[in-house]
């Protein structure tokens, strides 16, 4: 079981879209993902996104790319300062699923599922970046796979 956790493409700013969508920007590298995503032959079952128009958008693009078979799903509990614990508790183990959504969440359900805490930062997300998180048993705790980011900065 994969789950990829993936942050929001770069967004408009408050006074230029007080939705703050997707900036050109960020549609591009979004789309950048997607390919590279689509192009590995990545299964996703569902795609599962915040309720904020730029997290939708994200993970619209990764659906029109990937096609998973249980479709986009907006839920709640992926805001920035949700408790990730109980979005943690809900994640099935059985199927390849990507959730959409936004910081600090991202990096805080990253430090949870793999350390046990929300505390101890393990994966610094970008704009349009994925973590892909494995776990072979629901007894043991999750592991990073793989990750990828639109720009390597040192």
């Amino acid at each position: 079981m994969a789950l990829f956790l993936v942050r929001h493409g770069k967004n408009l700013s408050k006074d230029k879209d007080p939705d703050q969508g997707l900036s050109e920007q960020g549609i591009y590298e979004i789309n950048q993902m997607a390919t590279i995503v689509k192009k590995s032959g990545i299964h996703i079952s569902r795609i599962d996104h915040s309720v904020k128009t730029r997290a939708f958008q994200t993970a619209g693009i990764f659906a029109s790319a990937l096609e998973p078979e249980g479709g986009l799903n907006e839920i709640s509990g992926l805001n920035p300062l949700d408790d990730v614990t109980t979005l943690a508790d809900t994640i099935n183990c059985k199927e390849d699923v990507m959730l959409v959504g936004h910081l600090p969440f991202m990096e805080r359900l990253a430090a949870y599922l793999i350390t046990g805490t929300t505390d101890n930062r393990v994966f610094k997300f970008q704009n349009s970046g994925i973590l892909c998180l494995d776990k072979d048993t629901d007894n043991r705790p999750w592991v990073i796979r793989w990750a990828l980011v639109p720009d390597i900065k040192i």
